[in-house]
């Protein structure tokens, strides 16, 4: 179609074509007729074979309103004619919407079966492979090949291999005397374009007498939901019916059929507008008799639509309690009534996603049973309610979850779930941790009558749960060494002393539970007096383990014992130093694009591949700039002297210099500068870097690493030696990042209570002794040496150890652990530090604080910079969860090099002048020169010291002592062969005495 003009008011048209019929005839059906359109057309009429005896050309009213077919014409012309003169003039009749009008046309003979009753009939012959059909706004004939885009032309079909016709090219061959050209659905189809809108298909002409085929889509239906229930005999109950319709109000309801006497609609709420909710209550009497009803509900709407549904309502027999719950639990791990089907009766305490707890009203007050069980509906959400008294008929069963060292037992596949009544409610059962065993209280409503602490909030997104915990747990490796007695007995006191609060659903939640009003929960803020029921399921963010949970059944709040620390613990000193994991930070993003170009077509290094998919960090750009902005907000508030970071992209300088550039312009002034690179960076796709403030250290030398000829470290260590801005003092730091505990393989280098790859890292940390710590204090000149960085080992784990084995001092337990849990990572519920402080004996000694930064590790992922994945965005801009681990903070005092001197006294000539008193001042003046009386210069500064000075006279200008004898400091750079120096000396001699001394000269300094 080439026009498109709507119509209003269709009547009125008609009537004045009627009127004006001649000259504006044409101009009106022109307008009226542009959403007519030729649907068909077939020229096999009488040919051999033929279906039908006549050729045909069949119109359809694909628009909403009635269309008059007054003025206009059909007309045909050959595949490549131009002659337009085989024409018929349509009647002036008025199509309806949906409405087909078929126009028989000539015969080749009387073969076939004659046409449905045409609507008119003319003589265009018409060939049966290709030809050209045009739907003229007038009677006026057209001209040329191609008419298409004429003023009067509506629609133009070319068929076969027409040299006419709309769009890219003609529809396909009418090949037989059964075919036709056909517009597809049912002639609604209308892009301007033969070649796609039509289809050649068994001939089938269709007359205004053929049912009306809309291309308007129906309104929108009424959709009703009428859910099944039950009640009990004796017992009135109720459903609720519910409709809605998109474009109208829902406002009539009636039973149709199948209520017995009994059953009646409660007052309908209407629909309040068009697309809400329209909700009537089914009530069911006391009085109405056991049995199954299918009830017919019919709902109507504002324009007299309609739909029904039908609703079973159950009116069931009371079964008998065939066991107590406590008896269905019974005093063993599992129930003595295992597959079994069991009728039982309790109040409702909690209902989740899948199904809901209820108690026994009384119980047995036998401590080793259970007085509540579980009862699983599945994906039938139950109807029951809080404190609702039911008697339920199912199957027991034993659920064990993944992971899980004990099994649920539970009621599945409920037969039967009847309201009794509603109970006042269950008393909580006060209960404690740590607590032996859950068993005895599965299912259960109980309180924890104490103070609980968080302990793990990692999985707080993912699945709406946070560990407690009675108390922090620690990580049992970090305090002792693997299965020694200690350690044995901490893992099982932490068994002992676990809960996991979660949130009654088991996905990701909608909202995220229990987060404060600064948007967070930290691990080690507490909650009191916490009611719920005790369940045992999956837990974490890849269910992988079970454990025992508290559904809760009031209101949780958390206080906030644990606040975000607003600064790191630094204490006084010349130099602080920081251990910083900063969680793949990479300016290349894992969609291939990077901060630098927005094309994806970008990888990152592992080895000797590159590709995006190495990429571990940002998705795109918008996480990045949050990624970023939190780290240098972290690390702006850290504010420590140098930095050792953990990875970041090893992509040479350009990560590491980008996040320098970014932290410089939020300090608004240079501050930090990169360490560069040793020559070897280690073959992963992150590495350990180093950034350092110039205006509180210098660079000794270029930055090292191990050459490492057994390629254990796949993340290279970095050492580079610093000289301290004012005293000249000089430590060597070494930054490392050990292998990961992830990944673990099924032998080999397995987890045996250390994590696996443990024999991989005591090599790492083995090598670090023997070969790499010499080989920094050998090019350093120099013994003291911090190493700092992620060990992926806890504090007493074999690769720390058996560093501490050999005089390495870990200076974490030295300052952390008096007074505290030095823990730097939680993860299984637990806090303990794989970022490590360790030092050489001679740096341990110049060490003045060391301390954890937990502005990380304590806060829920939930908060970080990602997008993906996360129901709710809590992200705030600011330095806090910028990582998963802690950054670490030691202080220094490094000390100034030891002085250097020697004595020169022996090439020196030394004259003294006598002394002049000033009587003013009392004092005591004279000169001391010395003249070198060797052969070549000597080197200064120079330290000239009065030995022997007599008893009560005191040198009144001296530079300092030097032991007990007072010396004066002579800056020359040196003395020339023959030069002389001359220096003043002042004394004090109340005594009036005489005034002597022994004179030595020194070069250097004291």
């Amino acid at each position: 179609m080439k026009k498109h003009v709507s119509i209003s008011s269709p009547g009125r048209l008609t009537l004045l074509a009627a009127l004006l019929a001649g000259i504006a005839a044409p101009l009106m059906a022109a307008e009226s007729s542009s959403t007519v359109v030729i649907s068909q057309v077939y020229g096999g009429g009488g040919n051999s074979g033929a279906k039908y005896t006549n050729d045909f050309i069949e119109l359809f009213n694909r628009s909403s309103s009635p269309v008059s077919l007054a003025g206009m014409s059909v007309q045909y012309a050959a595949a490549g004619g131009t002659s337009w003169t085989n024409k018929t003039d349509l009647n002036p009749v008025t199509l309806q919407p949906g409405q087909y009008y078929l126009i028989q046309e000539s015969s080749n003979a009387a073969v076939g079966v004659a046409l449905p009753t045409p609507d008119q009939s003319a003589t265009i012959a018409m060939a049966v492979g290709s030809g050209k059909v045009a739907l003229v706004s007038n009677t006026t004939v057209l001209s040329g090949a191609n008419p298409v885009g004429g003023a009067s032309v509506l629609d133009l079909v070319g068929y076969g291999a027409a040299t006419g016709f709309e769009g890219s090219g003609p529809t396909g061959t009418v090949a037989t005397s059964t075919t036709s050209a056909q517009r597809l659905a049912q002639g609604c189809t209308d892009t301007d374009n033969n070649a796609t809108d039509f289809a050649t298909v068994a001939v089938a002409p269709r007359n205004s007498g053929t049912t009306p085929h809309s291309c308007v889509p129906s309104a929108p239906p009424i959709v009703a939901t009428c859910n099944a229930f039950s009640t009990v005999l004796g017992v009135a109950g109720s459903g609720s019916l519910s409709a809605v319709d998109a474009d109208s109000i829902v406002d009539g309801v009636a039973i149709l059929s199948g209520a017995p006497a009994g059953i009646t609609l409660g007052t309908l709420t209407p629909s309040s507008a068009a697309g809400q909710e329209a909700t009537v209550a089914l009530n069911v009497a006391a009085s109405t008799a056991a049995g199954a009803y299918p009830v017919v509900v019919n709902f109507t709407n504002n324009v007299k639509q309609e739909t029904s549904c039908k609703v079973i309502v159950t009116v069931q027999g009371l079964a008998e309690v065939t066991h107590k719950i406590y008896e269905i639990q019974g005093a063993g791990a599992s129930s003595p009534y295992p597959n079994s089907v069991q009728t039982t009766e309790g109040v409702v305490t909690a209902k989740l996603s899948t199904g809901f707890f209820i108690q026994d009203a009384i119980g047995d007050n036998d401590p080793t049973t259970s007085d509540a069980i579980y009862v699983y509906t599945g994906s039938v959400a139950p109807t029951v309610a809080i404190n609702d008294i039911v008697r339920v008929t199912a199957t027991v069963q034993e659920y064990t979850p993944t992971g899980a060292a004990a099994s649920l037992t539970e009621l599945v596949n409920p037969t039967a779930i009847v309201k009794q009544g509603t109970s006042a409610g269950i008393t909580p059962t006060n209960i404690t941790l740590p607590l032996a065993d859950f068993g005895p209280y599965q299912g259960m409503l109980v309180r924890f009558a104490q103070s609980l602490t968080a302990s793990q909030v990692e999985f707080l997104g993912d699945r709406g749960e946070i560990s407690l915990s009675s108390g922090r747990l620690e990580v049992t490796t970090n305090r002792y060494r693997v299965n020694t007695p200690e350690e044995l007995a901490l893992r099982a006191a932490n068994a002992r002393n676990l809960i996991v609060l979660d949130d009654g659903i088991f996905v990701a939640p909608p909202v995220i539970p229990y987060i404060g009003a600064d948007k967070t929960v930290r691990a080690g803020d507490s909650t009191r007096d916490l009611t719920g029921v005790i369940d045992l399921n999956t837990v974490g963010g890849t269910p992988t383990k079970s454990l025992y949970k508290l559904q809760p059944t009031q209101p949780v709040t958390f206080s906030r014992d644990n606040p975000r620390p607003s600064a790191p613990g630094f204490v006084a000193g010349n130099v602080k130093v920081a251990s910083a994991n900063v969680l793949n930070f990479f300016t290349t993003f894992t969609n291939g694009a990077s901060v630098f170009d927005a094309a994806t077509t970008q990888g990152c290094s592992l080895g000797s591949s590159v590709a995006k998919s190495n990429c571990r960090g940002a998705d795109n750009l918008a996480e990045f700039t949050r990624q970023r902005d939190k780290i240098v907000n972290s690390l702006k508030l850290i504010d420590a002297d140098v930095v050792g970071l953990m990875e970041i992209q090893n992509n040479g300088e350009t990560a590491v210099t980008y996040l320098v550039d970014q932290l410089n312009a939020a300090y608004g002034v240079p501050t930090y500068a990169v360490v560069p690179k040793p020559s070897f960076s280690g073959t992963d796709a992150i590495r350990v870097a180093m950034i350092y403030k110039p205006s509180k250290l210098t660079l000794s030398g270029a930055a090292i690493t191990d050459p490492d000829p057994s390629n254990i470290n796949n993340r290279a260590p970095m050492a580079q030696t610093f000289v301290v801005a004012g005293n000249g003092g000089k430590f060597s730091l070494i930054v490392n990042h050990l292998k990961s505990k992830g990944s673990c393989p099924a032998s080999g280098d397995i987890d045996l209570g250390e994590g696996c790859f443990t024999n991989q890292r005591k090599a790492q940390t083995a090598r670090l002794l023997n070969n790499f710590i010499p080989q920094v204090q050998a090019a350093a000149a120099d013994m003291d040496v911090l190493l700092i960085g992620d060990f992926n080992a806890y504090g007493m784990e074999s690769p720390i150890t058996q560093m501490t084995d050999a005089g390495i001092v870990n200076e974490l337990e030295r300052f952390v652990r008096p007074s505290g849990l030095p823990y730097s990572y939680v993860f299984g519920h637990s806090a303990g530090y794989i970022d490590h402080a360790l030092t050489t004996p001679s740096m341990s000694a110049q060490v003045v604080g060391a301390s954890e930064f937990h502005n990380n590790a304590d806060e829920p992922s939930v908060i970080d910079y990602n997008l993906d994945g996360k129901t709710e965005d809590l992200y705030v801009n600011n330095a806090y969860r910028a990582s998963d681990h802690d950054p670490v903070t030691i202080t220094l005092n490094v000390a100034a090099p030891a002085p250097t001197f020697s004595d020169v006294t022996a090439s020196f000539a030394v004259t003294r002048s006598g002394f002049t008193m000033n009587r003013v001042t009392l004092k005591y003046t004279g000169t001391l020169t010395f003249t070198n009386n060797t052969g070549a210069a000597i080197q200064g500064p120079f330290q000239v010291r009065l030995d022997d000075l007599s008893s009560g006279v005191t040198l009144d200008n001296k530079s300092g002592d030097n032991g007990a004898a007072p010396y004066i400091t002579v800056s020359n750079a040196s003395l020339a062969p023959g030069e002389k120096a001359t220096i003043t000396t002042t004394f004090s001699n109340p005594s009036k005495g005489g005034i002597g001394y022994t004179t030595k000269i020194f070069t250097g300094k004291f």
